[in-house]
């Protein structure tokens, strides 16, 4: 780490002050409305395309709002921004040099929109006018319609090719960005238009008169009448899924289950939606159903989606326990965004009363509404319960751990983390990884767990991470992420970028030395086909040699501890960690776990 820069990221990288700061470039233009429009933090791998804006925010903004956080590879500048909209909500800036960045940056681009987090990527180009372009370097990184190469998983695109034009471009794709349902935007700027003198008189446009809209309301009718169903039920479930970070949106959720005593599930998959020890979270979260999940969902007789991932599916996975016969209320504005090309809204689930909004726009009047029917009466317990105990217990006890030549399986890694941790109040979990065990999670707001990165892109996990920590810097909160071992191979140098800006966070590898979940399907294969399933290894496992992880962290400015063999030796190594995330520094513990999953 820079020694001469110990306070932190704002004081990382500040540049001698300019003799010339006025506007008058187009580039400093652009990046006059982008500070206005107050971006804290741009992600970004330089290059030549956007060198232009580069000057500007370095020597006309001052590297301030926003401020420049370099990346080793364009898909993690954009998993910074996914995992900073995560915590926070709101779009990051992420920029792509070029028709070859915004290639490398299409995966990551990918796992943002099928997460549907805000943010402003901006991209950019060579010359428009052939004419103009340098010989070679301009040919090769031009392309007529670069967006066309997101289109199909962004919100919106443009190109302008005029400092007007770029502004209302920029106004547009944060507006855009900030409609739920949230997704990513792509502006691509021309070099010519960076790069020109700016005409003497340019304003600004004044950004208040450009913000979003406010999700549109259920109509009052159809509020009245699943607060009816609602009011009526005798065993209702409530599906809480891709909700927002705000605490009063957290306790309004809370309210709303309490106010028709409501079974409640949630996902793994997302980020944390309702307490997870509240008496009405009877069923432990879950990244796939449980008998107990499967058990209320075919025996509701009402059941409220708060836009719950998939639901067709979680219906489907009830087809050998029993058909539902509950009436199902949908609550979700997703289909404002879905197009044909890659389905990842999942399939067309039924529906008895479809509220086309967001569920945090629904869940006050919808609680007035079932209140003014109830006289406000409240239910701390489910009015039912189920015949299927739907929380496991925590079993490891540290009197009795398995002998060391046993390993550590992943359930018993995962209680072990939960106890260390469970007098950190502050801790926060960035993701977990694959398998991991629903029954350890202790999620008590909005801020304990931001879920996985939604489009199933390995690599992803670092990132994202990085981008949870960054927004998580001023919040109190101590970020821990729980990361596969080829997740983390694949995006290492994303830690970097954390280390350079001074962002303390703790990764904890959950390294089985293999690609474990291809390794399982392989044994599905064998079993299928009356194949040896002892080869399902094969062209899977990560080690002879191992990969020293830890190794590869501190190349990245970590410090680091492990692998870590022996349960006996976890909850030391996990304290050290913490104490050195607390005092603001970058760690990372490696453990070495048995192949297998927890639930």
């Amino acid at each position: 780490m820079n020694k001469e820069s110990p306070n932190g990221l704002e004081a990382i990288d500040r540049p001698t002050p300019t003799d010339n700061p006025v506007m008058g470039w187009g580039s400093d233009a652009v990046a006059a409305l982008l500070a206005k429009l107050d971006f804290k933090y741009v992600a970004l791998v330089p290059g030549a395309s956007y060198r232009g804006l580069h000057d500007s925010l370095v020597n006309y903004l001052g590297n301030s709002n926003p401020q420049m956080l370099v990346c080793l590879h364009e898909e993690h500048a954009v998993a910074i921004a996914q995992g900073y909209a995560k915590v926070t909500d709101r779009p990051m800036l992420a920029a792509l040099h070029s028709n070859v960045g915004l290639m490398h940056a299409t995966m990551a681009i990918y796992n943002a929109w099928c997460d549907r987090r805000p943010m402003v990527i901006i991209g950019a180009t060579g010359p428009g006018d052939a004419n103009e372009r340098r010989p070679w370097i301009e040919w090769i990184h031009t392309s007529k319609d670069q967006g066309a190469l997101i289109r199909n998983y962004t919100k919106w695109d443009d190109e302008p090719r005029s400092v007007p034009a770029a502004f209302e471009s920029i106004l547009r794709a944060r507006q855009i960005a900030m409609t739920e349902p949230y997704g990513p935007t792509y502006i691509c700027l021309d070099v010519e238009m960076q790069e020109e003198k700016l005409e003497p008189g340019l304003k600004l446009p004044d950004i208040a008169r450009y913000e979003p809209a406010e999700t549109p309301a259920a109509p009052q009718a159809t509020l009245e009448k699943a607060a009816e169903w609602l009011a009526n039920a005798k065993r209702p479930l409530v599906l809480c899924g891709r909700v927002s970070r705000g605490e009063a949106d957290w306790d309004a959720r809370v309210a709303l289950a309490e106010s028709i005593g409501g079974i409640v599930l949630t996902d793994l998959k997302n980020s944390s939606a309702f307490p997870s020890e509240h008496p009405l979270a009877a069923v432990e979260i879950r990244a796939r159903p449980s008998a107990a999940m499967l058990e209320a969902l075919t025996t509701a007789d009402v059941i409220l989606s708060l836009d719950w991932l998939d639901p067709a599916g979680l219906f489907k996975a009830c087809a050998k326990t029993g058909p539902i016969t509950a009436k199902i209320i949908n609550v979700t504005a997703d289909s404002y965004i879905h197009n044909g090309w890659s389905m990842d809204y999942q399939a067309l689930p039924p529906v008895d009363l479809p509220i086309l909004a967001s569920p945090d726009a629904v869940s006050r009047p919808l609680r007035q509404a079932i209140e003014a029917k109830t006289g406000g009466a409240r239910f701390t317990e489910p009015k039912w319960t189920l015949t299927n105990p739907g929380k496991a217990t925590i079993s490891y006890d540290p009197a009795k751990l398995p002998p060391a030549e046993k390993g550590i399986g992943l359930r018993h890694f995962a209680e072990c983390l939960s106890l260390t941790f469970r007098d950190e109040p502050n801790v926060a979990y960035s993701r977990f990884s694959l398998g991991w065990p629903g029954h350890v999670c202790r999620f008590n707001g909005p801020l304990d767990y931001f879920g996985n990165d939604g489009g199933g892109g390995v690599g992803a996990g670092p990132g994202v991470s990085v981008g949870v920590a960054l927004a998580l810097r001023d919040k109190g909160r101590i970020p821990v992420a729980v990361l596969g071992d080829g997740d983390t191979l694949m995006g290492i140098n994303a830690l970097w970028t954390a280390a350079r800006a001074r962002i303390p966070m703790l990764i904890v590898v959950s390294n089985n030395r293999a690609y474990h979940n291809d390794e399982v399907h392989q044994g599905h294969m064998a079993k299928e086909r009356g194949r040896p399933v002892e080869n399902k290894w094969i062209g899977q496992r990560l080690d002879d040699p191992a990969v020293d992880i830890v190794a590869m962290a501190k190349a990245q400015g970590f410090s680091g501890e492990g692998p870590v063999t022996t349960l006996a030796d976890l909850p030391g190594a996990l304290r050290r960690g913490l104490d050195i995330v607390k005092g603001g520094g970058c760690h990372m513990v490696e453990v070495i776990i048995n192949p297998g999953y927890a639930d």
